[in-house]
């Protein structure tokens, strides 16, 4: 194992043999806060690269461009370049194809090997001839001494260009982004399950749910594989001690997920402004209600595909497409292609891509509204560079859109509870608490009712969060909140304030008093009390996340004064 580190942004090399003639080369990154669509990340990330070396030699993936001169030292340190003869491309991602340009400069006459797309974007990217290979599913290339390489196509996992790669002698299949997690750790592999499953099943909950069909067709095909002991993935440790598990728990999900009742369509443009990041935050904000969703990317997209996916979908988001260029043919045929197939039954939202010549979302919004088609939320503008507000606001336009689309089946799911029951557990009485939290230059609040002491050492609080809430994102573990109770008789004015619809993006603190808490967080002046808190665990109950979370300091401002307390007479809904 190497390890060279770069002191001031904390950044490190790993370089290790996990097969026969197979290295991993690995760039953690220990420090990196927020990633893509601004999922939190508590545990940095890594960027994993292979090289197989048979009687030929392969790289499968570079790295990130930050790692720039850490990755190709201990590259060269591994292998002279010139003996490179394939650089597959699992995707061209540019956390993972960051480095292309570099590894085509010291190795010029390496075949690059990948996937249609994915070439066609790399010829458009990196602006010079290279030898290619475009290798279909089934697709076999061998390196000799047993390293027998299968392709696998696995598009929109994330990126519509993405292969996995299989070698019949190690029995590793290379993934990139599919089973992957945001987890950085020294460890190589899955050792300890209880470490990574939730960031595992985070990452799966952002970049892979929205997939969830694509997943189980990339599963299909796994399944005709021989025996596979290791997943060397492109992000967090590799899977080798639990890989019939988390296998196991992508099925699951994934069926789950392709079950759903209601399906909406995202169409967008992969490497064209920030039409894939601002796609992925809708995406997640959808499956957050329950709600499938299915992607697709106007660059190449078919039209009797799409036709098919408009016509199954009950609720359509399109991002913007460019007005020039080769790629904006492609993606006005399927605009027009969708606009044919939508119906007036159906809902749907627009979103600027922030490219710099992207058709503007007025005139593309106008043209679905004369179809009939309602609008599920205000189009989304994008001035500058996205920041944490703009994927949060994302976010929340996609739960707007999926609430709206799953409002029957909520109302059939209240109306079915048996009526003795649902009075029996409605007699549960609650407290009411608005919780409120604050993240870099994102703050949020909810109306809280099901909360409950849970620990004495160390002091703790359990608060039930619903899926679907704006705030959920900001309550994993290591986020920290307030949790402000309620006065009896003088509650009303606040409730009546954050039980308001927000728009996405929309201010929650407007016109409340508030000051800020130790841990950043806006404490209401006119709460009874309030306890900091820090999210130690989340468990997953069904429609809510009960969040189990420490208390560090806590104060009241009326010592005679009772909490508020809710009685409800059904126990089905709020």
């Amino acid at each position: 194992m190497v390890a060279v580190a770069d002191p001031k942004l904390r950044l490190t090399m790993q370089s290790i043999e996990i097969g026969s003639d197979t290295t991993a080369i690995r760039s953690l990154d220990w420090d990196r806060e927020r990633f893509d669509i601004e999922f939190g990340l508590q545990n940095g990330t890594t960027y994993n690269s292979f090289l197989i070396q048979g009687e030929q030699t392969a790289l499968v993936d570079t790295s990130h461009e930050k790692f720039r001169q850490l990755y190709l030292d201990i590259l060269i340190g591994v292998i002279d370049p010139a003996k490179l003869n394939y650089l597959i491309i699992s995707h061209t991602e540019p956390d993972h194809s960051g480095l292309v340009k570099d590894v085509l400069s010291l190795a010029p006459h390496v075949t690059v090997v990948g996937s249609k797309v994915a070439i066609q974007f790399l010829e458009n990217w990196v602006h010079q001839p290279f030898k290619q290979r475009i290798v279909k599913n089934g697709d076999r290339l061998d390196l000799g001494n047993g390293h027998v390489l299968e392709f696998l196509i696995a598009p929109n996992l994330h990126w519509p260009d993405t292969i996995f790669t299989y070698d019949a002698k190690t029995q590793i299949l290379y993934t990139c982004d599919a089973f992957g997690m945001h987890y950085c750790d020294d460890h190589t592999f899955d050792e300890d399950l209880d470490l990574i499953e939730e960031d595992f099943q985070y990452y799966y909950d952002c970049l892979m749910g929205p997939n969830a069909r694509s997943v189980l067709g990339a599963l299909k095909r796994m399944n005709e594989l021989p025996a596979i002991t290791t997943i060397a993935t492109g992000h967090g440790p590799l899977l080798h001690h639990h890989v019939t598990e988390l296998v196991g728990r992508y099925r699951q999900w994934s069926q789950a997920q392709a079950k759903a009742e209601t399906t909406a369509a995202v169409f967008y443009m992969s490497d064209y402004g920030f039409s894939d990041r601002l796609s992925q935050a809708i995406a997640h904000g959808i499956t957050k209600t329950g709600v499938a969703v299915e992607m697709m990317d106007l660059r190449s997209a078919d039209p009797q595909e799409v036709k098919e996916l408009v016509s199954m979908a009950t609720g359509l988001v399109i991002g913007t497409p460019p007005i020039t260029g080769a790629a904006a043919v492609t993606a006005q045929t399927a605009i027009s292609t969708i606009l044919a197939a939508a119906n007036a039954k159906q809902s749907v939202g627009v979103f600027e891509s922030g490219g710099g010549d992207s058709e503007s979302v007025y005139p593309l919004l106008s043209k679905f509204r004369d179809l009939g088609l309602n609008p599920a939320f205000p189009p989304i503008l994008i001035k500058e560079t996205p920041n944490e507000a703009t994927y949060k606001l994302c976010e929340e336009a996609g739960t707007d859109l999926g609430q709206w689309l799953s409002r029957e089946r909520t109302i059939k799911q209240m109306k079915a509870l048996d009526n003795d029951l649902e009075k029996a557990l409605g007699r549960l009485s609650n407290g009411l608490y608005i919780l409120t939290t604050r993240l870099g230059n994102l703050s949020s609040a909810m109306v809280a009712s099901w909360v409950a002491q849970a620990s004495f050492k160390p002091l703790g609080v359990t608060v039930a969060v619903a899926r679907d809430r704006a705030i959920e994102s900001l309550l994993h573990v290591g986020d920290r909140f307030v949790l402000n109770v309620l006065e009896e008789n003088n509650y009303q004015s606040l409730i009546k304030h954050f039980l308001k619809r927000f728009p996405p993006g929309a201010d929650r603190f407007e016109g409340v008093r508030t000051y800020p808490a130790t841990n950043g967080s806006p404490i209401l002046a006119d709460a009874l009390a309030y306890m900091e808190c820090e999210v130690s665990r989340r468990v997953e109950c069904g429609d809510h996340w009960l969040i189990y979370s420490t208390i560090s300091l806590g104060r009241v401002s009326q010592p005679d004064a009772l909490p508020a307390v809710h009685h409800r007479q059904v126990g089905n809904h709020y």
